[in-house]
């Protein structure tokens, strides 16, 4: 059992990424309040969690009723983070762009983010090489590494101060952009 979680537990980690994810939020939350970056938080891990459980539990039928498949919902992942990037990189470090305050721990950071289309192929083909236990549990695991990694994300943004973040939002805008022309490169081809 022990072994089977851990063949669950590696994929769902490189794929939801908890260390990542935290620069990401910084990058997304900066001039956010503190208490607004804890309930952004809560509301990505929540989420992405409950997204995943879904298709973990009903992945495969979903996309049957709905008669797409994972390289179609890569696509779509993979758009709508390049807008979100798009829209940060345009703005000047001048021009400070309105904090995504409200909404942005469902979109992007739960959706397509943690529960990616990454983390949704994983899931899917760890139910039917480990098993759904296992896989339940290492998604357990990961969200709850995720969760503590975004408790921790204030001291690390103390840390860095207000110009590095600035400058780590924009290389992660671009790193998105990245992510989601790649995203929509292998859907293409998928």
């Amino acid at each position: 059992m022990l072994e089977r979680f851990i063949q669950g537990f590696i994929p769902l980690f490189v794929a939801i990424d908890p260390i990542g994810m935290v620069a990401i939020f910084l990058a997304l939350g900066r001039g956010t309040l503190p208490e607004a970056r804890r309930r952004i938080a809560r509301q990505a891990t929540l989420t992405g969690g409950g997204v995943a459980l879904l298709f973990l539990l009903l992945g495969q039928s979903i996309f049957s009723a709905l008669g797409i498949s994972v390289s179609d919902f890569q696509i779509a992942g993979g758009l709508i983070l390049f807008i979100l990037a798009a829209r940060d990189l345009i703005h000047s470090a001048a021009e400070e762009p309105a904090p995504l305050v409200e909404g942005f721990g469902v979109v992007p950071l739960g959706m397509p983010l943690i529960a990616g289309p990454a983390t949704i192929a994983a899931l899917l083909l760890l139910t039917n090489t480990v098993g759904m236990w296992p896989t339940l549990a290492a998604l357990g695991a990961n969200l709850l590494l995720l969760a503590l990694a975004f408790a921790y994300s204030e001291w690390l943004g103390r840390k860095i101060g207000p110009t590095g973040l600035r400058a780590i939002s924009k290389i992660i805008s671009m790193l998105l952009a990245a992510i989601a022309v790649n995203m929509i490169r292998r859907g293409i081809m998928g």
